[in-house]
């Protein structure tokens, strides 16, 4: 009863499982894999469509299956590091996280034994499948807004990284954007999502007292402006070439 209340696995052996865990859980993620490969193109619009194509999937699977109450397991994953101090642009990923990819999220407080410290990490609640798209994103538009911001200032020649954080908030603001604008489109189509009461027991089983705080949003300078037109811009995609030059892997290993 316990860990039911909690959200947690309370199998007394054996791996972690969700329940109503499934194949057809695993096939949408290896879809919504495939086509992130091919939103790889050189061809702007059909890298675009490709994308848009991956999300309208997600769209109707959740709507598909949301029709069978009672039958859909739930988790939780922490994304992210821990952190002290969370960024304007980390908020604006969460609530995005929130309104677009059937995820509920919340702030949660933690320790960090490494710098005997407190902090707070990104918790989602969400199917598996849901979560695994969630948790891609969550690791794309990091390492991506951190990439444009790079050769922001490269292409300025600026000499230090003072408008960083403010230039992020305005790539998730850009991206945000954007993805209000297909959800639009995905409306007029008759895919409208209403938010999933099951998942709402389960995230409040989870977090019985929640807390909303205000924020004051970061300066809209010039750099600003530049983080949110180059946030317009972004098309989810397989990978991202990070500072290292390496290439992410997307969702879970098992996807070519």
């Amino acid at each position: 009863d316990v860990c039911r209340r909690l959200g947690i696995d309370g199998t007394a052996s054996g791996l972690p499982r969700v329940p109503g865990e499934n194949r057809a859980e695993e096939r949408i993620v290896e879809r919504v894999a495939r086509l992130l490969a091919l939103a790889e193109s050189p061809n702007a619009h059909e890298a675009e469509a490709a994308a848009t194509a991956a999300q309208r999937l997600m769209l109707k699977y959740n709507l598909e299956v949301h029709r069978d109450a009672g039958t859909r397991g739930y988790a939780y994953a922490h994304v992210g590091k821990p952190s002290g101090r969370i960024g304007e642009s980390e908020r604006m990923l969460a609530m995005l996280l929130g309104r677009h990819f059937f995820v509920e999220v919340i702030w949660v407080p933690v320790y960090r034994a490494l710098d005997g410290k407190r902090g707070s990490v990104l918790e989602m609640c969400g199917t598996p499948a849901n979560l695994a798209v969630a948790e891609y994103v969550h690791a794309y538009l990091t390492e991506t807004s951190e990439q444009l911001w790079r050769e922001h200032r490269k292409a300025l020649e600026l000499g230090s990284n003072r408008d960083r954080r403010v230039y992020l908030a305005g790539v998730m603001a850009g991206f945000a954007e954007k993805l209000a604008r297909q959800a639009v489109k995905h409306k007029e189509e008759g895919l409208v999502w209403v938010k999933d009461a099951d998942l709402g027991h389960f995230f409040r089983r989870r977090h019985p007292h929640v807390r909303h705080v205000r924020h004051t949003g970061a300066r809209k300078n010039e750099a600003f402006a530049h983080g949110r037109e180059a946030g317009k811009r972004i098309v989810l995609r397989k990978g991202v070439q990070g500072a290292t030059g390496a290439r992410g892997h997307l969702l879970n290993a098992r996807n070519p």
